[in-house]
């Protein structure tokens, strides 16, 4: 991490939760989407996301730790 990252992540810790919240949501979105993620509707989104959640109580084996999820970026 750079000096920069760790004084401004230094600072943003120093906020509220409030304030964290919507620092994050600007963060995000400031980013590009995912790709392929533009094709989807709203509703698509959403079914998609019901879709992943009753396969993960179907099968929680399935599913992966969030360490493991996190290096995938």
């Amino acid at each position: 991490m750079s000096e920069t990252m760790s004084t401004i992540l230094a600072q943003a810790l120093q906020l509220s939760t409030a304030e964290r919240r919507e620092l994050i949501e600007r963060l995000a979105d400031s980013l590009d989407p995912p790709a392929g993620a533009e094709a989807l509707s709203d509703a698509e989104f959403t079914a998609e996301l019901e879709r992943r959640a009753a396969e993960l109580r179907a099968d929680p084996s399935a599913g992966l730790p969030w360490d493991q999820v996190r290096e995938m970026r």
